[in-house]
């Protein structure tokens, strides 16, 4: 199902797609997959740029500005763009709590939700579209997505953009959340320097929390973990002013209970805490490596913000997370099958590029460089000019350097 209209300097078409739960048993539950495409005026007929979003379980952005500005501005003068809300997310069948389902049957749906359900989706997709190959843009965890496509459907691929989002490749999952650790420590210890003010009230508010029954505007009472919780946007360029600033506000203000809540995002993205660790896994078991892999600085220091890493009690401490609490244990000691296909890559011919942010605290420098020798042809760019948003921050430079690169003209 589409429906066409025009908002100021865009001609947008809504899409709607059915789609398999389980691309391996088509003819078992469905799934609606949403999809915007966007096109300015007179490039209704230029090839598909497909935008991978970040996450896991966040659906594709929503154009605001009139007329398009940043990275989406700039991949419009080449492209017709579509804004894919991944399974799960946005106008897609939403994943909440799954009432009438014991937690096995909540784990058997939800195992269905990483990066190559996805992609099976967006190739179910691409052929109702008509288009023979397109272009992909992913930004974060929209990479990971990328790297599979190129694993899987090389031969639909016209060109293939990454951005902060080089994953690992059969790497032990361990090994990835040892090395964001330490990216995170770096990242608290820049925040303090910056503002050497916060750790005392830090520490007084940690106080409180441990003795006080403190409740957020959901009911949720913020533990003092969850506070810490904060530190999982510092991977951010404006990430430190952000904290600065929220922690600035009185404890006892609404604007300071409102904004931790929206600085946690479990709640409103649910798939988000349910396959994270899984999408680290190229293959085996996770068995919750973030908690297990915490590094002692964090258990002696409780000032110390955490990461983007989930952990088990958040399905205890979060009441929207709480009823998966038992599906999300199984699928902790689930055998997840492999991601990528290091011989197809090895053997790639699709053009593409990545910029691999130097400091980025969520995906670690030193793997995505690996990865990218790992891909025939890949064109890196790998920068300390930006954190993990630099396609929000400076998108159109990005996004110019990057179609250049895969295109030989840099």
């Amino acid at each position: 199902m589409s429906l066409s209209y025009k908002t100021p300097g865009l001609i947008v078409t809504d899409h709607s797609f059915t789609v398999p739960l389980d691309h391996d048993a088509p003819q078992g539950e469905t799934l609606e997959v949403f999809a915007r495409e966007l096109a300015l005026p007179g490039g209704q007929e230029r090839p598909f740029l497909v935008y991978l979003q970040g996450g896991p379980g966040y659906e594709a952005p929503r154009p605001v500005a009139s007329p398009p500005s940043g990275w989406l501005g700039r991949a419009l003068q080449d492209y017709r763009v579509l804004l894919l809300d991944q399974r799960g997310t946005g106008r897609s069948t939403p994943v909440g709590a799954l009432p009438g389902r014991s937690a096995q049957q909540q784990a058997d749906y939800l195992k269905h939700f990483r990066a190559d359900a996805i992609v099976r989706d967006a190739e179910l997709i691409r052929q109702a579209l008509g288009a023979e190959r397109w272009s992909i843009l992913g930004q974060s965890f929209g990479g990971f997505c990328s790297l599979h496509y190129l694993s899987a459907f090389p031969e639909s691929l016209e060109a293939a953009l990454i951005t902060g989002g080089l994953p690992p490749i059969d790497r032990p999952v361990e090994e990835v959340y040892a090395a964001t650790y330490r990216r995170v420590l770096e990242r608290n210890r820049t925040f303090y320097a910056r503002y050497p003010q916060a750790r005392a009230r830090v520490r007084a508010l940690l106080e409180r929390l441990e003795s006080e029954d403190v409740r957020l505007p959901s009911g949720d009472r913020l533990t003092a973990r969850m506070f810490r919780q904060l530190g999982m946007g510092l991977g951010m360029s404006d990430g430190l002013e952000k904290l600065h600033y929220l922690l600035d506000f009185p404890p006892d203000s609404p604007a300071f209970l409102h904004d931790v809540q929206a600085s946690l995002p479990f709640p409103r993205n649910p798939l988000y805490a349910i396959v994270h660790e899984a999408c680290y896994a190229d293959g085996g078991v996770t068995g919750w490596a973030a908690q297990r892999t915490l590094p002692a600085e964090f258990e002696e220091d409780p000032t110390l913000f955490t990461g983007e890493m989930v952990y088990p009690w958040m399905f205890e401490d979060y009441a929207a997370l709480a009823p998966l609490r038992e599906a999300a244990e199984i699928l902790a000691r689930h055998p997840w099958r492999r991601l990528y296909d290091a011989e197809v890559l090895a053997r790639n011919t699709v053009p593409a590029a990545a910029a691999i942010y130097a400091n980025d605290m969520y995906v670690e420098r030193e793997f995505s460089e690996q990865t990218a020798a790992q891909v025939r042809g890949l064109q890196v760019w790998l920068t300390n000019e930006y954190e993990h948003n630099g396609l929000r921050a400076d998108g159109p430079r990005i996004v110019s350097r990057l179609i250049d690169l895969a295109h030989g003209r840099v």
